[in-house]
């Protein structure tokens, strides 16, 4: 089962987003803040999503740690950057921290779904009976 976490402070935001990755068959983490985030990526996630604006630190500052901790297995997990905040600086200064998407909330949870899925497919599709 690959684990998703999902670095978020509106538990709102991580209820909903939570119940369609799981409906999917995804192992779902949550961190409240930054650095509750960089100890639970000790756990080796497939995929991050991560909000900018948390009450600790950046997101991008959380994308930069990542990214440089030296551990293999977190240099190129993909990181999803999710903000309120839209504009060509915000994604510039997300993809430049090393996150690998963009988006923006409120989220389509269709969108969501389908940029996890490009990274890590899922595996509970039901099968095309003929």
């Amino acid at each position: 089962m690959t684990h998703i976490l999902y670095i978020e402070d509106d538990p709102d935001s991580v209820i909903l987003v939570k119940k369609v990755l799981e409906s999917r068959g995804y192992s779902f983490m949550w961190a409240f803040n930054g650095q509750e985030g960089l100890n639970l990526c000790r756990a080796g996630p497939g995929l991050i999503l991560l909000d900018i604006r948390l009450p600790d630190m950046s997101g991008y500052e959380v994308a930069r740690s990542i990214r440089s901790c030296g551990k293999s297995y977190l240099m190129y997990v993909p990181i999803i950057a999710i903000t309120a905040h839209d504009g060509r600086m915000e994604t510039k200064r997300a993809l430049e921290a090393g996150c690998d998407v963009f988006m923006t909330k409120p989220l389509n949870l269709r969108e969501l779904l389908a940029r996890v899925e490009a990274f890590l497919p899922s595996h509970t599709y039901p099968l095309n009976e003929a």
